[in-house]
């Protein structure tokens, strides 16, 4: 097996592609965009709840129940289909299966009851049930909701953008966001409708992890706001991805700039975004374009973080010979994919049909 062979098995399993491959991907099709709404349940989201006393700095300080209620009606009234993804136990997942000796969490779940089937803290919040013609996902027993029967809802869906909002932050949001983004969709974290069992859990989340396995954070507005710029737009090709004058955010919300001029690509170099430098930034900064993934209004989103955009090379106009550079090299003039040996697999491939 050679680094191409190495190379077509990766794309075959759909592992290391990105399903928007060839698009500008920067709006919410509403075609192909879902909202996955993680455990939005009472024992989460209700006084009373089995978790409530770990969950309620955080679903208070950010109005969570409100902005799910507002994400979840915004999605119906622009015809973007709502998931619901709740966990539910019974005795067998005990008894037999012993899941409360998996993990921490979920021998938490288990010494406190959360989630039993069929009671009050398994059941949706009042203000958050889903429609009949809805789709209820079958519950996940852990945290990642991939394992449930939401693969084959998003293939029958035709869904390549992934929005996730809901419970909890760093378990559940997280490690379902972090799957969707290994299974190649285009990820989204609402984070003022999501919240954790602390406050340093939900920043840890927010603020460290989302930004990196996914395109973006952003609010709920903001998320409609885009679905609503390509409604107004949608005559103008791909609706532009930014403007003279609009706000540049990094993928952790966080402001970079605003916008000095875009320009186009000319003969020697690819298409960018001029951003003055500020109190952050000691040279003007060249974003290329194509790091812009969502646009919202007058807001764009790139998907590097703030904090780490100083560090990019992004301090002149990327060159197309640099970008090509950035690729690295074609699969097979590659003799050993680790400098100094390959992968296992393909030693012992090449052994075998020695």
């Amino acid at each position: 097996m050679n680094p191409t062979n190495l190379e077509g098995r990766s794309r075959d399993e759909g592992i290391g592609t990105y399903r928007l491959k060839g698009e500008a991907g920067i709006t919410f099709p509403p075609q192909r965009t879902a909202l996955l709404v993680i455990d939005p349940v009472n024992d989460f989201l209700s006084e009373g709840g089995a978790g409530w006393e770990m969950t309620k700095s955080t679903v208070q300080m950010k109005d969570v129940v409100p902005n799910l209620q507002r994400a979840i009606e915004g999605a119906r009234e622009r015809g973007i289909p709502v998931l619901f993804a709740p966990m539910a136990y019974t005795e067998e997942d005990y008894a037999n299966q012993e899941l409360q000796r998996r993990s921490g969490i979920n021998r938490i779940m288990f010494e406190k009851k959360m989630f039993l089937a069929g009671s009050w803290g398994a059941d949706f919040h009042p203000d958050l049930r889903p429609r009949e013609d809805e789709i209820v996902l079958l519950p996940h027993k852990s945290c990642d909701v991939f394992t449930t029967d939401l693969p084959d809802q998003l293939q029958r869906l035709g869904t390549t953008h992934m929005v996730i909002a809901g419970m909890t932050a760093n378990l559940c949001c997280e490690s379902t966001g972090r799957h969707a983004m290994e299974a190649g969709y285009d990820v989204t974290f609402l984070g003022n409708a999501i919240g954790a069992e602390s406050i340093p859990a939900y920043e840890a989340s927010v603020l460290l992890n989302y930004p990196l396995i996914a395109n973006a954070v952003m609010n709920v507005d903001e998320f409609l706001a885009a679905v609503d710029t390509l409604a107004e737009d949608d005559s103008a090709p791909t609706t532009s991805a930014a403007q003279r004058g609009d706000t540049v955010f990094g993928s952790d919300h966080l402001e970079v700039g605003t916008v000095e001029q875009v320009v186009a690509a000319t003969e020697d170099t690819d298409a960018y975004l001029l951003v003055p430098r500020g109190l952050i930034f000691k040279t003007e900064t060249y974003i290329p374009l194509n790091a812009v993934v969502k646009r919202a209004g007058t807001e764009v989103f790139i998907n590097v973080p703030k904090v780490v955009v100083g560090s990019m090379p992004w301090d002149k106009p990327p060159t197309h010979l640099e970008q090509q550079a950035k690729q690295g090299p074609r699969a097979g003039d590659v003799a050993k994919l680790y400098g100094s040996r390959s992968p296992s697999l393909h030693e012992q491939s090449s052994q075998s049909s020695a």
